[in-house]
């Protein structure tokens, strides 16, 4: 069967509007590759830690940097973010936020406190 010709194409992505559940779950894989890929980072900088008062001394001077402190935030921010996320889904397993209504009112509010951790955290990183 051939397809018809005259249904709608939308090529436009500016026009797609999502909704907060998927922006949500969109942002909860996102913070999860950070985390994959930042662990790498601090593991690098407690190993570093680890050597000898020398090195600990570098990785503290390191740290002071402020791209460093930057990357440090954003693994801060991601790890705030899957965490009130994680909790989120694990409030889902239980059987609340299953509805339309109440999964956007609890991704709404997962996203208000990952906020106010991630603004914590920068206050606390920088």
């Amino acid at each position: 069967m051939a397809m018809s010709s005259d249904r709608p194409i939308n090529l436009d992505l500016t026009t797609i509007r999502f909704p907060i559940t998927a922006i949500a779950s969109i942002l909860h894989r996102v913070s999860g590759v950070i985390l994959f890929f930042g662990s790498f980072i601090l593991m690098a900088l407690l190993s570093m830690s680890l050597n000898n008062e020398a090195s600990f001394a570098n990785a503290l001077a390191l740290l002071d940097h402020r791209f460093v402190a930057f990357i440090v935030w954003g693994v801060l921010a991601a790890l705030a973010y899957h965490f009130v996320a994680g909790v989120k889904h694990l409030f889902m397993d239980m059987g609340y936020g299953e509805t339309l209504e109440s999964g956007s009112f609890f991704a709404k509010i997962s996203m208000a406190l990952a906020f106010i951790l991630i603004v914590l955290a920068g206050v606390w990183v920088w």
